[in-house]
């Protein structure tokens, strides 16, 4: 009787609704579609009469043009038209033809058919004939005025009676011959064919979006429909679909008859809300347990401030999970350092020589070359003789490499391993992580096994003056950009953190003037339990599979290295329970580390569509993923990424809350040095821990500086600095 169409559309089209994951149905409703005038030009004068005479004039013009509640208003105002120029039924009208709504569209069912009854075989020139001149008639009356029909009227004689069709036309009061009843036939023909195209070239409008929208080749889709005209209606339905694959013949399009889709379509609708409703309450659920509230963020500070103290302190610190370790980085740069370096960088699989030359003055500046060399991983699990002759000789080539063989510079060492330093040219390894694990090293001075690989070499000699870690290194990078810099971050691989406290609360340290610069290596915080309350199952699962369990909890939570892997285990998690990629789970996903960490920054894109989204998920190995699947993989890395950067914000607000109570301030202005590829790539990551820390310490204004090359530019400062105190101190 109406029209309507809806579809699936994508949520970032819909601009009137917040969000833009996932897709939803919209109803189109577009019987309205022409009542801005977009239809004006394609109008006849018989829809303006229809219109006219409707119970809303102006409103609902392409329904008015299609539906079934008009079409045999059409044919009706059609054929009196005719029969007034005396074109049909001898001119003739009947009083049940002049009236409105007579002429029922079901009457177009029985008479548009390919069946013709009560023709004779001395009408077939009349029949061809009176197909040419209503397809002229029509068409004019349709589409255009008709002005020069009357000069082909003569074109048609009068045959006899047409006892197929009198009956229905001698109930509206008419006397029809044979021509009458295929005239009647044939406006039907066209009024029908018009409404059907009407509709195809809407319904492919509504393809080709959908098409686009999937940024698809081709599309495959299945079109549901239901509608008195459309199934009762052969011809209709027929033409129908022939426009509409004509019209888009890059889409595969299948109709689907609809059975009682107002009754049991709403049923289905309901049905399928409730089970995304359970569903959906479920996954919450789940991923409730990875959120943090506000309490909770302000609990993990609390926490972190109490075993930083207990880390200070001579008496408690083996209590702590935070090892506090001294740098003996006293001092920071001031503009002065000047001279060449050489920087050595070994924290993974590749190994750094830098020669790093400092420049003082007004536009004091750092000039850095280098060479990245590989430890294969024989030296790496060999013996401490090996790995660091391999270290020397990498050394010897960089300087031949830069024409200054034989040189004496003096030497920093960024050595990401965690040390005990008790001066600054001194570093006993602690112990060995990253898949190192050379002999004879643990325990041992690093600087003193590197000076004896190098007089065993016997060909230079070093002035080896620093031992560095990294997130140290960082600090020193920003703060000879940024004077306030007095706090280093590293977010990558794994996490660190390190700041400035004065020597009067480091009781493990002789001598209470100045400050010092803290290597917290705050990673192992948590392991005396003090995350307990806000590890999850998944986190458990993690912590498990790891090569130390029960180490390292804060970094586990935090840090690139991990959280893929907490991603991968919700998703299984998600998909053994039916809620994620149709409970199939792919071989691909149950392999630990697959799910690489650089896919959360990539699925949390702002820039990324659904489709790039599932094109990773399919490189996983999960080619059934849908629309919806990806839509719900996006919320859980989001999740797991937020809590990650609060989780780092609450920490680092414990931080310079402290060393804004050191100092007695009501306010803080502090700048922070960060590295790391996390925090450098995530698009949200930075902004979320940012908010985190702001909201937890709102006495103390941060400012983030991004650190370049931390350990080899950071480990060539801190020498720098080192060398002008030392030679400030011989003056």
């Amino acid at each position: 009787t109406g029209t309507n169409a809806c579809y699936m559309e994508q949520m970032r089209n819909l601009e009137l609704l917040d969000g833009d994951e996932g897709r939803m149905c919209v109803n189109t409703e577009w019987g309205a579609f022409g009542d801005d005038g977009a239809l004006e030009d394609l109008r006849t004068d018989v829809d303006r009469e229809i219109d006219a005479g409707s119970l809303n004039p102006g409103k609902q013009l392409f329904e008015k043009m299609i539906s079934g509640l008009y079409l045999g208003e059409v044919v009706r105002l059609i054929l009196v038209r005719m029969t007034k120029e005396k074109l049909l039924f001898q001119g003739k009208t009947s009083p049940k033809l002049l009236k409105k709504g007579s002429f029922s569209t079901s009457f177009i069912y029985g008479i548009d058919t390919d069946k013709r009854e009560g023709e004779t075989d001395s009408g077939e020139f009349t029949v061809a004939a009176l197909f040419a001149f209503m397809y002229l008639y029509v068409t004019h009356v349709l589409t255009a005025d008709p002005l020069e029909l009357e000069n082909r009227l003569s074109v048609f004689k009068g045959g006899g009676r047409c006892g197929a069709c009198g009956g229905g036309a001698r109930g509206l009061g008419l006397d029809p011959l044979v021509e009458d009843c295929i005239a009647t036939q044939r406006v039907c023909q066209v009024v029908s064919t018009r409404s059907a195209h009407l509709c195809a070239a809407a319904l492919v409008a509504v393809l080709r979006q959908i098409r686009d929208n999937k940024a698809a080749e081709k599309l495959r889709t299945t079109i549901g429909v239901d509608g008195s005209v459309y199934k009762n209606h052969s011809e209709f339905s027929r033409r129908l679909h022939k426009m509409v694959r004509r019209l888009v013949p890059d889409c595969d399009v299948r109709f689907l008859q609809s059975q009682c889709g107002s009754g049991k379509g709403a049923a289905m609708v309901t049905a399928v809300a409730y089970r995304l409703a359970v569903q959906h309450a479920e996954r919450q659920r789940v991923l409730d347990t990875l959120r943090l509230s506000r309490e909770q963020l302000l609990d993990v500070k609390r926490r972190m401030s109490e075993d930083m103290e207990r880390g200070l302190s001579k008496q408690n610190h083996e209590q702590s999970s935070l090892k506090m370790l001294p740098s003996y980085v006293r001092d920071t740069p001031d503009g002065t350092e000047h001279g060449d370096f050489l920087a050595l960088d070994l924290g993974g699989s590749s190994f750094r020589v830098l020669l790093v030359r400092v420049r003082s003055g007004k536009g004091h500046n750092v000039d850095m070359n280098h060479k990245i060399y590989s430890i294969p991983q024989e030296t790496m699990q060999g013996t401490g003789e090996e790995l660091f002759s391999h270290i020397v000789d990498c050394i010897a080539d960089f300087l031949e490499y830069m024409g200054m063989s034989g040189a004496s510079l003096p030497l920093g060492f960024t050595f990401s391993f965690p040390c005990y330093q008790t001066k600054i040219d001194q570093g006993i390894l602690l112990k060995w992580t990253k898949g190192f694990n050379a002999s004879g090293c643990e325990g041992q001075d690093v600087l003193t096994l590197l000076k004896d690989a190098v007089r065993r070499r016997r060909e230079f000699d070093l002035n080896f003056v620093a031992v560095v870690n990294d997130t140290v290194g960082t600090m020193m990078t920003c703060c000879y950009e940024d004077p306030q810099c007095e706090v280093g971050l590293i977010v990558g691989t794994g996490t660190n953190c390190c700041y400035m406290e004065e020597m009067q609360n480091f009781e493990r340290v002789e001598g209470d003037d100045g400050r010092m610069c803290v290597n917290m290596e705050w990673g192992a915080f948590g392991e005396n339990g003090e995350l307990d309350d806000f590890c999850t199952a998944f986190d458990h699962l993690v912590d498990d599979s790891s090569s130390y369990p029960g180490k390292q909890r804060y970094e586990k939570m935090i840090s690139g290295m991990y959280l893929g892997e907490i991603v991968r285990n919700v998703l299984i998690d998600f998909t053994s329970k039916g809620l994620l990629f149709r409970g199939k789970l792919s071989e691909r996903l149950k392999t630990r580390g697959i799910f690489e960490t650089k896919f959360l920054a990539q699925i949390e894109s702002d820039r990324l569509a659904m489709r790039q989204v599932r094109s990773i998920l399919q490189h996983l190995g999960l080619t059934i993923s849908t629309c919806d699947d990806s839509v719900l993989v996006k919320e859980v890395c989001s999740v797991v990424s937020r809590r990650a950067a609060q989780l780092c914000g609450a920490g680092l607000a414990a931080v310079v809350d402290k060393i804004r109570q050191n100092r007695n301030l009501n306010q803080l202005s502090i700048t922070v040095g960060v590295d790391g590829t996390l925090y450098k790539t995530h698009p949200h990551f930075s902004s979320i821990m940012q908010e985190t820390l702001q909201d937890l310490a709102p006495q103390c204004q941060v400012t983030f500086h991004k650190s370049e090359d931390g350990s080899g530019k950071g480990a060539a400062l801190i020498t720098a600095v080192a060398c002008r105190v030392k030679s400030a101190e011989q003056q």
